[in-house]
């Protein structure tokens, strides 16, 4: 059996195209990746769980690898969440301090308020990021203890799923054998590998293309102000490329990730490329620009649509840092030329940032996962509050209550 090392975290990103774990070692402020673990994902369609049987196994072959690099015995993670379920909004609450200094608890206490929130009973609240404190008159503060004043609020980002998606990735976990610590809105995990201070403080939009879908988080004045899922994915470009050439989606997956273009800048034109047929028993040739053809207007279709996203909830006039692509997709050779046309807006690929280790995890492709863990080692800092295993998130709903009533 694997020895459980102490300072360690793990981060299992369960996306629709593969899961990811990362093992980090913390050492103060340091986190070093020490293993890593890649397993095709079978079992999720757009973030959701269709399969369960298929999705732990998946779960289970990528721990294994994990434990396997790091030699350490895996038995509690930090996930991520997507999906077109997923719904995000913004709520206040207010309190009266009872003294004219405000204490941790007085914190505490807004904010179990503001979580308070009442939401439908086919959803649950899984996430929640503090915008802002006020003081009275008083906005933007980002820690109110010590300070002085009559009434506290805070402004919260609220994170909602369907109840039923969320236990059955949560089920996933634990049939894998796992403890989930805490779960986590894959945009916000990773906005956190690969955005910069100031560039969440300035106004940035993060747009992260994953399997299944492509999710949306804009920030500004150092801390998220809007999230959104859009249904549409990398998987989305395979299928397309399947359909119309009327090949295996593997063959179509070997087209997009070898040959693929969503920009006529990097179109060459005497490129000819030999595919299989759905039967695999003859082969054909076709050019470059026919795949470009048929992924351009689909990548053209998602900035839109995350261009109109932004337009209509009046983010555009506050991105002054512009856009950050990430995600397995947002290297496909012309996504960022093509976001630079649609959103008018500079625009970056956004590798992830603030780990040391291994270099296998340094592409955008990894985003999540390494979110999820530098997540994790913030956690790692804390009491833990969760020791029993999540296969119930009403059990927060519980401890906040207890705590309420205290």
């Amino acid at each position: 059996m694997l020895p459980k090392r102490h300072h360690t975290v793990v981060g299992l990103d369960i996306g629709t195209t593969k899961i990811c774990a990362l093992v980090a070692e913390m050492s103060g402020d340091r986190v070093n990746i020490i293993g890593v673990g890649v397993h095709p994902s079978d079992g999720l369609r757009k973030g959701v769980v269709i399969d369960l049987d298929s999705t732990v196994n998946s779960i289970k072959r990528a721990v294994e690898e994990a434990e396997r690099s790091s030699g350490v015995r895996i038995t509690s993670v930090v996930t991520g969440i997507a999906g077109g379920h997923i719904k995000s909004f913004n709520t206040t609450a207010s309190i009266s301090l009872s003294t004219y200094e405000v204490t941790q608890r007085d914190v505490e206490r807004v904010q179990e308020m503001a979580r308070s929130v009442a939401v439908p009973m086919d959803r649950e609240v899984i996430q929640t990021e503090v915008q802002e404190y006020w003081l009275d008159d008083q906005g933007g503060i980002k820690d109110p203890v010590g300070m002085s004043g009559k009434n506290l609020s805070v402004y919260l980002h609220v994170v909602t799923a369907a109840v039923a998606s969320a236990q059955n990735l949560i089920k996933a976990a634990n049939l894998a054998g796992l403890d989930v610590e805490d779960i986590v809105l894959q945009p916000l995990a990773s906005g956190k590998a690969v955005l910069g201070e100031e560039e969440t403080e300035l106004g940035v939009a993060l747009a992260d293309f994953g399997g299944g879908t492509t999710d949306l988080a804009f920030y500004h004045n150092g801390t998220v102000r809007h999230t959104s899922v859009l249904p549409l994915g990398g998987d989305n470009l395979t299928y397309d490329l399947a359909a119309v050439l009327r090949v295996p989606k593997s063959e179509a997956e070997r087209l997009k990730v070898t040959y693929g273009i969503c920009h006529k800048s990097y179109l060459d034109s005497a490129k000819q490329i030999e595919i299989s047929d759905l039967g695999g028993w003859s082969t054909k040739q076709l050019t470059q620009e026919k795949i470009l053809q048929i992924l351009e207007p689909r990548v053209t279709e998602i900035f839109t649509l995350l261009h109109e996203e932004i337009q209509q909830r009046g983010f555009k006039d506050r991105i002054h840092m512009g856009i950050v692509l990430t995600g397995g997709s947002s290297i496909l050779p012309g996504m960022l030329e093509k976001a630079e046309e649609i959103f008018g807006l500079p625009v970056r690929v956004g590798y992830p940032r603030g780990i040391l280790g291994s270099e296998a995890v340094s592409s955008p492709m990894y985003a999540t996962a390494v979110g999820l863990v530098l997540h994790a080692s913030h956690l790692g800092r804390k009491v833990r509050k969760f020791s029993r295993k999540q296969g119930n998130l009403f059990f927060r709903l519980l401890d906040t209550m207890k705590k309420w009533f205290k």
